[in-house]
């Protein structure tokens, strides 16, 4: 286990596949502590107030990682948790206390801006970071999801309706602290925002 000791973001990597654990914490290990982990059981282990990022694969043996997660969020955490996984999202996601999705195949680009996106948020309080991971699971569900599936799903729409309430909440709060009228900075070279949202910076609303 690596211990986060010298002030860089801690981020616990979930991974069963011995390959690919070895080849994502090559990518990760220039820029943050990493810690990894086999199975669900050793990553619970492992996971403390320490780490800031979890990379969690979904399909493993014995424990999945949507029970991990689970695990996870019933503790007082902060971390932000990421699935990585070669499932694909479908309406089973709206449950998951998850606050980004990437599927694998996961190249080195998409895995080091996925980990800074994330240690970002903690740049924001709670109601905030919801408001991101809602936002990408609407970006999910959009872009697995047939129109017509999306239409007849209560499920997708009590998160529409959370995601708006939310974020006019969020918007008044903005408008009564400070004279802008945008959301925070968004970083050069981003993609465009869901739903018109101020508050999601653009490269946190990717589908």
């Amino acid at each position: 286990m690596t211990d986060a000791t010298d002030g860089r973001p801690h981020v616990l990597l979930v991974e069963d596949e011995p390959e690919l654990a070895d080849l994502y914490e090559t990518w990760l290990s220039a820029e943050y502590e990493v810690t990894t982990a086999g199975d669900g059981p050793t990553a619970l282990e492992a996971f403390d107030a320490s780490v800031d990022v979890v990379l969690l694969d979904r399909r493993m043996p014995g424990m999945p990682g949507d029970e991990v997660l689970s695990v996870i969020r019933e503790t007082d955490a902060t971390a932000r948790v990421a699935m990585v996984t070669a499932v694909e999202p479908d309406e089973d996601a709206v449950d998951l206390g998850f606050d980004d999705y990437l599927c694998k195949p996961a190249g080195r680009g998409d895995l080091l801006a996925l980990v800074a996106t994330l240690v970002r948020r903690a740049e924001y309080d709670a109601d905030a970071r919801r408001h991101f991971a809602l936002a990408r699971k609407i970006g999910l569900l959009e872009t697995h999801l047939p129109a017509r599936e999306l239409a007849e799903s209560e499920a997708y729409a009590e998160l529409k309706a959370e995601f708006e309430a939310l974020d006019v909440d969020l918007s008044a709060r903005l408008s009564d602290s400070s004279p802008r009228t945008s959301g925070p900075p968004s970083p050069a070279g981003s993609h465009p925002p869901p739903s018109g949202t101020l508050f999601v910076p653009e490269d946190d609303a990717r589908p």
